[in-house]
């Protein structure tokens, strides 16, 4: 679904498959959308834990 993987908006790290990350969005609107990862990647800012953490 994600043509390129998404990143850590902090320090740029790819986001790997399985990893934890925290993403910093609006909450929706609307409800029952199906493609969370397209809204994900459209509406939030990916946070890898590292940088979670360093806060």
């Amino acid at each position: 679904m994600f043509n390129e993987s998404p990143k850590c908006s902090v320090c740029g790290k790819e986001i790997e498959g399985d990893e934890v990350v925290f993403i910093k969005m609006r909450y929706p609107k609307r409800k029952g959308f199906t493609e969370v990862k397209a809204y994900l990647k459209n509406e939030g800012q990916f946070i890898c834990e590292g940088c979670y953490d360093k806060k």
